[in-house]
């Protein structure tokens, strides 16, 4: 499957905030939006002025942003937004909700991993465990009752040990209750609502842009 394999601290500046794709580092002095500043990449990144953005530029710029933040790539997010766009309510925030309730995504909002991408590549390489059985699709959509695990093979992990005692630092959305240190779990208590969603998104202009 195809992936972005650029450095990710240039999508952060190319959006002009931190969208937390290198784990623990996004929280440090060395981000890049600390050391070089919300400018766009490139030689002559300083230097360019961010006009404001309007119409399309700006449902562009805010679609590009989620993409980014939950590791999609076009095909695959379209394909959200047509599921989005078939069920009941909002389409905007059932697009997010769909994003949250991704495998890869919960493991991440658990503890298990620093960052989306590494909570996919736990994934796919079976470390996890729902309701006890191996899950590898980072897309896996989780549902209310769930319990996220890691194997026993697994728990030991110095990383995800490591991921797991810091994560409350970052703050766990209150839809997943997390169980104790020993047991590496956590379970879907409720499915995520758009309050619950804390990234600086305006999805309305999602759905403008695909509706177009």
């Amino acid at each position: 499957m195809a992936r972005y394999r650029d450095a990710v601290c240039r999508l952060c500046r190319r959006e002009g905030i931190k969208l937390f794709l290198k784990g623990n580092r996004c929280y440090k002095p060395s981000c890049a939006i600390e050391k070089r500043g919300p400018y766009p990449p490139g030689q002559h990144g300083k230097d360019s002025k961010r006009g404001k953005l309007t119409g399309y530029g700006e449902q562009l710029r805010e679609k590009q942003k989620v993409k980014r933040i939950y590791g999609m790539l076009e095909g695959q997010f379209r394909n959200y937004f047509e599921m989005a766009a078939r069920q009941r309510g909002i389409v905007g925030e059932n697009l997010l909700i769909l994003l949250e309730r991704r495998l890869d995504n919960v493991v991440y909002r658990i503890g298990f991993a620093t960052s989306r991408a590494f909570a996919r590549q736990l994934v796919n390489h079976g470390h996890v465990l729902v309701n006890g059985k191996k899950v590898n699709i980072p897309s896996f959509q989780v549902k209310v009752g769930d319990i996220i695990s890691i194997k026993n093979e697994s728990a030991s992990n110095p990383q995800i040990l490591q991921s797991f005692e810091t994560a409350a630092g970052r703050g766990r959305p209150s839809w997943i209750e997390i169980g104790d240190k020993n047991t590496l779990s956590g379970r879907v208590i409720a499915l995520p609502r758009r309050e619950d969603i804390t990234h600086q998104v305006n999805e309305q202009m999602i759905v403008e842009l695909y509706s177009k």
